[in-house]
């Protein structure tokens, strides 16, 4: 298992006569990980995975199209050595899956022609060929080996090697639309994390003396824990004796209590305490190979087909004795070749094997034999991407491996007419593996689709080399795909196109260029332009009528849901997918067939109340919103604020239309940033920064502890200062503390940053200077009023700043004026997260940290701190594949218009490991008088000509039996039966009619506008009606 000690990566591989090490030398080894690299790797697996991940050395044995999936997988991940063994000859029906290799490679040794392109994918990971027989002490210098489209003779050849030297081993098979993953990691195997997720902590309420004791905590939320999940506690005032002690074992009782040990003899709790959830490391048990076949142990998704991981023990089996027999996998859809497979698997079946199934599924069975020859992207995507997750399971502890065997299948992806033999042989193409599987007409139509690809990160590039192998838009049909980023360093760990030579680069076109290396043959039209209703000028009615479908790879819901609505409008089919760390996400949506991705929602992000932030932090999120808002206040609005002051003449009048309290707030900072702060000099910055430390960390927490002393006791009798409220203490500062003056150095570079003034990184000299800043004495003042609740905070941020009449006048006064200013702007920081010389985060991490100690939170690092502050969304690349394969899977069954018991919905996480599919939810259906109609339907006017209202008005009473009592057009009423100057505008056209009352004109190439129509029936009864699709322009 991964307990297995590691060696020098050299050591580890072969002698150095085979050795090719990256071509950047060998890797740095584990000491330093590059969080610049693997920052978005990192909130997903942690430091300690990482660096534990870092030190292990992987043999990979096969390199087809899967092999060549998790090889990219690991090394983008970033263990320490990666060594590939393949003595085969590339071949044409390569091409199909395996997306390093093209047709100058065949005939030369597969791990070669793969070797350079897997080098440059991560320069700190040393990629080398091993050329040979592999020796039983080769394998055992590994800490994991991969194996990939073996024969079983093999696999147990080598799995028992690697049981001899406490190897873990890993196998992986992809048949046409079926495969397995095999592990094997050792009689005793340590998982440190099962889940991955953040350990659960709960404020307590309560603590009973009893056997057992009987936790209740704070009814803000559930608790969340689990029967014989273990438990910590801290800052528990009275009953101590919990304090600090060993993890202990809990009971749950109820959603809010759970029990623990006798607590009787305890002294009596009185207040506060948090109780937080420990992972124990666990051990697991593994069989070996040959006793795993014997006696399998299943990971199970479908549990509609109970049974299927036993048919396709067994039809591996089988396939594996024919492949022995004939040299060679059965033909594909070569009903005599299948048919001999069956047989072996009726064999296998009736010879007392303990997964002995009551019935084989012959059709199925059949299905998977006859396209067992095939080899494709899709699959090798899924499979490849689970399996190198296992990879970083076995090299890392993290997560909880499968147990023993995973076996999956896509059959439901196959054309529901059968394909004959001669429609599924070679035919010379480099899809000839794709063909086998899905006969030539499919191939055909995949090279004739127009699709439209949103988005070229993580999932646009998976989605982009997967639509390159499959030859998607490689014939009549095309790929657009936009992306407006570019490319950053942290993009490289799982944005496979991407080299850091591209650093800076649009991520369409570099993402375009590299697809089209990978099959020259396909159409890649790159645009860097956002999708969104300002540029549907450039995605006009044209560019969408020509699309077959559309792929979403975004990362915000907006945009999600603006592709979705423009799907749903032009009736066109939507791929979309997401991926959360280990958690990924797959959905289909078919016009006219399913609801669309719009139809259901995740719930709105909790928010943090307004007193918490403000004066009654309890975590440390809390302190780095908190920290994140003062940043925003001091470094941005306040610039922007002078900004607009400077460049509009009229600034001042429209401020004077605002809300007292907006308005207060922007000519308080007006006054601040143009008179009482202006620095001119970096040592004025230093003395601004020392200030505010004073103001913020011991200023304010003073007034609040005189306005809401220690020992106040409320009018309920109750301490105030108890439950989530946790009383503060000021800090004195101290120029040796190095939070302390990393404050004063990102303050004052930050301030010197919005005026012009160089910065400055000597710590020295800031360090000298501060100690220097005459502090004025602060004293408490009496009658403060503090907000200690939602309404109250509410109600004094509406309420800031308010100003009378004179003290306008005197601030307005003394404001340099637009003209003495000149062309003299401030520089408003705009938040940036991933770049460390512009001491955003630096500030962040400070101002939190020192909030923090404020109120005894545990402060947070720096990845911790940039994770929340820059909400950065944990990515990984096994993940990315997973559900890009996933997707893929379900296009080819959206070309073949499959059902919705065919098509599939999939949620996975890697992390458990959990699969879960489900049949994609139907459009709900709406009556319309006799018919019913759903999301997708419309009334489509297309009259030849643009007609009058009254002529409109008139066709839906004739036409639908309907009378139109409203009638809208984007945020605009248009007509309303009961409207005053009904009578005169009946003789508009109806672009007239919305141009006259919108005050707008449509867009240069609109030739349609949509309707939001109300009607009654003949009885005067509302009648629920799609919206009117109206054309107006016919040139």
């Amino acid at each position: 298992g991964s307990q297995k000690p590691t060696q020098d990566p050299i050591d580890a591989t072969q002698p150095a006569s085979t050795m090719s090490t990256s071509a950047t030398g060998p890797s740095s080894g584990p000491a330093d990980i590059d969080e610049g690299l693997y920052s978005r790797q990192l909130y997903v697996l942690g430091r300690e995975a990482m660096k534990r991940m870092a030190e292990s050395n992987v043999l990979l044995i096969g390199m087809s199209g899967l092999g060549l999936e998790i090889a990219k997988n690991i090394i983008l991940m970033g263990v320490r050595s990666v060594t590939i063994h393949d003595d085969q000859a590339v071949t044409l029906r390569d091409l199909s899956s395996q997306f390093y290799v093209s047709e100058k490679d065949i005939g030369s040794r597969r791990s070669d022609a793969s070797l350079r392109k897997l080098q440059e994918l991560n320069r700190y990971v040393t990629v080398s060929a091993h050329v040979g027989a592999l020796s039983d002490a080769a394998i055992g210098k590994f800490q994991v080996v991969v194996m990939t489209q073996a024969s079983r003779a093999e696999e147990l050849r080598v799995a028992g090697v690697c049981r001899a030297h406490g190897v873990s081993f890993i196998s992986a098979q992809s048949r046409g639309l079926a495969g397995y993953i095999f592990c094997d990691l050792g009689n005793s195997f340590t998982v440190y994390d099962p889940d991955g997720e953040e350990p659960l902590s709960v404020m307590i309420a309560s603590v009973t003396q009893e056997n057992p004791g009987v936790v209740t905590t704070l009814d803000e939320s559930r608790h969340g824990f689990q029967d014989a999940d273990h438990v910590t506690f801290t800052e528990v005032v009275g009953m101590t004796q919990l304090n600090n002690s060993p993890p202990r074992p809990i009971k749950v009782l109820g959603p809010y209590t759970f029990s623990i040990e006798d607590t009787s003899a305890y002294q009596p709790y009185q207040r506060g305490g948090y109780a937080t959830q420990v992972k124990l490391p666990t051990q697991l048990h593994f069989l070996p190979l040959p006793e795993a076949l014997a006696q399998p142990e299943f990971l199970r998704y479908d549990f509609a087909h109970f049974d299927r991981p036993e048919q396709l023990h067994i039809l591996f089996q089988a396939l594996d004795a024919f492949a022995t027999q004939h040299a060679a996998l059965p033909a594909p859809h070569d009903p005599e070749h299948a048919a001999k497979v069956l047989a072996l698997c009726k064999h296998i079946n009736g010879s007392g094997v303990s997964y002995k199934v009551d019935a084989l599924d012959e059709p199925f069975l059949t299905k998977c034999a006859m396209t067992a020859a095939g080899d494709i992207n899709p699959m090798a995507a899924v499979l490849g991407g689970i399996a190198a997750q296992e990879v970083l399971k076995a090299s890392s502890g993290k997560f909880t491996p499968i147990k023993q065997w995973f076996y999956f299948d896509a059959i439901d992806a196959l054309p529901s007419n059968p394909i004959p033999k001669a429609a599924a042989a070679p035919v010379g193409s480099r899809y000839d593996a794709q063909i086998a599987v899905f006969g030539q007409d499919t191939q055909r139509a995949l090279g004739d689709l127009k699709y439209f690809l949103v988005g070229a990160g993580a999932i646009g590039c998976e989605m982009l080399k997967n639509w390159a192998m499959m030859g998607l838009g490689a014939g009549t049909g095309a790929v657009h795909v936009t992306d407006m980023d570019a490319i950053e360093k942290s993009n490289l760990s799982r944005q496979f196109l991407f080299r850091e030579a591209d650093i800076g680069k649009m991520k369409s076109t570099t993402a375009a260029e590299a697809a089209q290396r990978m099959n020259p043959a396909m159409h890649v039209l790159p645009n860097t332009i956002r999708v969104a209703p300002e540029t549907e000028d450039v995605y006009d009615d044209d560019f969408w009528d020509a699309l077959d479908g559309v792929c979403n790879a975004l990362d915000n819901v907006q945009a999600r849901l603006y592709v979705d609505r423009r799907c749903v409008y032009f009736r066109k089919s939507l791929l979309e997918s997401g991926t959360l760390g280990t958690k990924g996400n797959t959905q289909v949506v078919v016009p006219f067939l399913t609801e669309n991705y719009g139809a259901s929602h995740d719930p709105p992000e909790k928010s943090i109340p307004i007193c918490t932030l403000k004066n009654f932090p309890n975590a440390i999120e809390h302190t780095i919103q908190w920290a994140r808002d003062l940043f925003e206040g001091l470094f941005r609005q306040g610039a922007d604020d002078v900004n607009a002051y400077l460049n509009d003449p009229n600034y001042l009048q429209w401020l004077e239309k605002q809300p007292p309290g907006a308005r207060g707030v922007a000519l308080d900072n007006l006054m601040t940033c143009l008179v009482k702060a202006k620095p001119s000099t970096f040592e004025d910055c230093i003395v601004w920064a020392r200030l505010k430390f004073e103001e913020l960390y011991n200023n304010t927490i003073r007034q609040l502890l005189y306005s809401l002393p220690p020992d106040l006791i409320t009018a309920s009798g109750v301490p105030f200062w108890s439950g989530p409220k946790r009383p503060p203490s000021a800090l004195e500062f101290n120029a040796d503390d190095a939070l302390h003056l990393g404050f004063v150095i990102a303050a004052a570079n930050l301030h010197a940053a919005n005026y012009g003034i160089p910065a400055v990184h000597d710590a020295a000299y800031v360090k000298d200077k501060v100690q220097g800043v005459m502090v004025p004495e602060f004293t408490p003042e009496k009658g403060v009023k503090i907000a200690t609740t939602d309404s109250d905070a509410a109600a004094s941020s509406s309420g800031a700043g308010e100003v009378d009449a004179d003290n306008v006048k005197r601030t307005l006064a003394q404001l340099p004026t637009r003209d003495a200013l000149a062309a003299w702007r401030m520089a408003p920081a705009v938040f940036e997260k991933d770049d460390d010389s512009n001491f955003h985060i630096d500030f962040v991490v400070a101002a939190s940290n020192l909030r923090a100690r404020n109120y005894k939170i545990t402060e947070a690092d720096r990845l911790k701190t940039k994770g929340i502050a820059g909400k950065i969304i944990p990515a990984i690349a096994t993940t990315t594949s997973v559900v890009a394969g996933l997707v893929c899977i379900e296009l080819i069954k959206v070309l073949l218009k499959k059902g919705v018991t065919e098509l599939k919905n999939g949620f996975v996480n890697l992390a458990l490991p959990f699969f879960g599919f489900s049949d994609p939810i139907e459009a709900p259906k709406n009556k319309m008088l006799a018919k019913t109609w759903t999301l997708w339907d419309r009334f489509d006017m297309d009259m030849g000509t643009d007609i009058t209202l009254a002529q409109f008005l008139d066709y839906f009473k004739k036409e639908h039996g309907l009378e139109v009592c409203m009638l809208s057009c984007g945020q605009t009423l248009v007509f309303s039966s009961f409207g005053k100057a009904v009578r005169e505008r009946m003789q508009l056209k109806m672009s007239d009619l919305v141009r006259t009352i919108s005050k707008t004109e449509p867009r240069p190439r609109q030739r349609w506008y949509v309707f939001e129509v109300c009607c009654n029936d003949a009885d005067g009864n509302d009648v629920d009606v799609p919206y009117v699709r109206y054309r107006f322009r016919f040139d």
